[in-house]
C-alpha cells in the first residue's frame, strides 16, 4: 500500500485498533465458551476434554495461520493474488486431512494415551475434534482473505467480519446448551466452528471489491511475477513457526497430564490461557500492522518500534491489574464460573504469565521487521528456541521436581517466549544500526 515519509504515531493507531478489536473480540470467545461449559454437567471432564481438544485443533490449523501475514506482505497484482490463492486453497485441503486422519479411532488412541488423558476426558475429546474438523480449512480461508482486506487499507471490514464470528460463535453455545443434552465439550466445539465458517464466508463476501480490482488488471509477466517456488520458499518458515508454536499446546497438555494434580491443572489452563489470551490477542495484530506500514525503505521502524514499546507496557499493566488484584479471583469465579477452589487454583499461573502479553507485542514487531524483508528464517529459528525452552523447563519441572502441571507450564512458557524475544533482538539491531544512529 502506499507509503508517506511520516508516519505517525495517530496513524499507526487508527491502522491497528480494527486489527486490535479483532482480536480482542477473538479472545473473548475462551471466556464466554468456559464460562458456558462450567455451568453445564461435569465440568472437570468437559473442561479438559474441551482445552485438549482445542489444542489439537490449533495444531491442525498451524499450517496456515501465518497465511494473513503472507496474503498482507504477497499480494500485491493479479497474478500474486491468483497463485496465492491457489497455494492457500491446496494447504487449506491438506491441513483438514490431517486433522481427519487424526480422528481415524486407532490413531486417536494412541494420541490420547501420549497425552496421558483419562477415559472420560479422552471420549468427550474425540467428539469435540469431530465437530472441529470445518475450523483448519475455514480459518486458512478466511486469513487469506483478511490479509487481502489488509494489504489494501480495509482493516475495519476485517473487524466487522470478527462480529459476524462472534455472533454465530455466541448464539449456537446459548442455543445449543439450552435447548440440547450436549455434553459441554461439544458445544464449544460446534459454537466455534459454527462461528468460524460463517466468519469465513464474511471475508470473502468483504474482500470482493479488493478481489475484482485484482482480478481486473492486466496479465503482465515481466519477470517480477511471484512463482510458486517463491511462495513456497517464503512460506514455509512461517508453517514451520506456527506448527511449532501451536504444537506448544499439546506439548504442554502432555506434560500437564503427568504431572501433579493432573486433572485441576487439565481444567483450569484453557481458563487461565483464556484470560492471558485477552491481553496478548492485542499485541498479535500488531505483526500484520508492521508489515503494511514499515514502508519500501523501513522508514516505518522508528515510529513502530515507538508504538510496540508503549502498547506493551500498557497490555502487561492492564493484565497485571487483574492478576495480582482481588480482581483475579472475580474474574475466574463470577466470569469463568469456576468453583473457589478451582479459581484459587488458577491465579498463581495467572501471576506468572502477567508478562507475557508485553513480550508477545516485542515478538510481534520483531516478526514484521524481518517478514516485510522477506526474510522469514529468523522467525522460525525464534520460535525452535522458544519450543525448546519450554520442553526443557517443562521436562525439568514435571519430571524431576514433580511440580504441579499448570504452575510448571506457566513458568515454562514465560521462560521460552523471553529466550525467543531475546534472539530476535540483535537481529533487529543489526539490521537497524544505521537508522537508530
Amino acid at each position: 500500500m502506499d507509503q508517506t515519509p511520516t508516519l505517525t504515531q495517530r496513524r499507526i493507531f487508527l491502522f491497528w485498533l480494527p486489527l486490535a478489536a479483532t482480536w480482542l473480540m477473538m479472545s473473548v470467545e475462551g471466556p464466554f465458551l468456559t464460562a458456558v461449559i462450567a455451568r453445564l454437567s461435569s465440568p472437570e471432564y468437559n473442561l479438559a476434554a474441551f482445552g485438549v481438544a482445542f489444542s489439537f485443533a490449533l495444531l491442525a490449523e498451524a499450517p496456515v495461520i501465518m497465511m494473513l501475514s503472507a496474503a498482507t506482505a504477497l499480494v500485491q497484482d493479479r497474478a500474486s493474488f491468483l497463485r496465492l490463492r491457489n497455494f492457500t486453497n491446496a494447504l487449506n485441503a491438506a491441513v483438514t486431512v490431517g486433522l481427519g486422519i487424526l480422528l481415524i479411532p486407532t490413531v486417536f488412541q494412541v494420541a490420547s494415551r501420549l497425552v496421558g488423558l483419562p477415559t472420560e476426558v479422552a471420549d468427550r475429546t474425540w467428539v469435540a475434534l469431530l465437530v472441529l474438523l470445518p475450523w483448519p480449512g475455514a480459518i486458512g480461508y478466511r486469513r487469506f482473505y483478511q490479509g487481502v482486506l489488509i494489504r489494501h487499507g480495509q482493516t475495519r471490514r476485517v473487524a466487522y467480519g470478527t462480529i459476524v464470528r462472534l455472533a454465530a460463535m455466541s448464539a449456537s453455545a446459548l442455543i445449543l446448551s439450552q435447548t440440547t443434552e450436549l455434553e459441554g465439550a461439544v458445544v464449544g466445539a460446534a459454537a466455534l466452528s459454527a462461528g468460524v465458517v460463517t466468519e469465513a464466508l464474511a471475508s470473502r463476501v468483504m474482500a470482493d471489491h479488493a478481489v475484482r480490482s485484482l482480478i481486473a488488471q492486466p496479465v503482465v509477466d515481466d519477470g517480477g511475477t511471484l512463482r510458486y517456488g517463491e511462495i513456497v520458499r517464503f512460506y514455509i518458515p512461517l508453517a514451520l513457526t506456527t506448527l511449532l508454536a501451536i504444537g506448544v499446546h499439546p506439548l504442554v497438555t502432555f506434560f500437564v497430564g503427568h504431572g501433579r494434580l493432573a486433572l485441576e491443572s487439565l481444567a483450569v489452563l484453557p481458563v487461565v490461557n483464556a484470560l492471558i489470551f485477552i491481553f496478548r490477542s492485542i499485541g498479535l495484530a500488531y505483526q500484520e500492522v508492521g508489515i503494511a506500514l514499515m514502508g519500501d525503505r523501513e522508514e516505518g521502524y522508528l515510529p513502530l518500534r515507538r508504538f510496540a514499546f508503549t502498547l506493551g507496557a500498557a497490555v502487561t499493566v492492564g493484565l497485571g491489574l487483574i492478576a495480582w488484584t482481588p480482581v483475579g479471583l472475580i474474574w475466574f469465579t463470577t466470569v469463568s464460573g469456576l468453583s473457589s477452589e478451582l479459581a484459587a487454583f488458577a491465579l498463581v499461573p495467572a501471576r506468572i504469565l502477567v508478562l507475557i502479553p508485553g513480550l508477545a507485542v516485542l515478538l510481534s514487531f520483531q516478526r514484521a521487521v524481518v517478514v516485510h524483508a522477506k526474510e522469514t528464517m529468523p522467525v522460525t529459528v525464534a520460535t525452535i528456541i522458544e519450543v525448546a525452552g519450554i520442553a526443557a523447563v517443562l521436562g525439568a519441572g514435571i519430571f524431576v521436581f514433580d511440580a504441579v502441571g499448570v504452575i510448571a507450564a506457566a513458568i515454562a512458557l514465560l521462560f521460552g517466549r523471553i529466550c525467543a524475544n531475546v534472539y530476535m533482538a540483535p537481529i533487529l539491531r543489526r539490521r537497524h544500526r544505521g537508522i537508530d544512529s
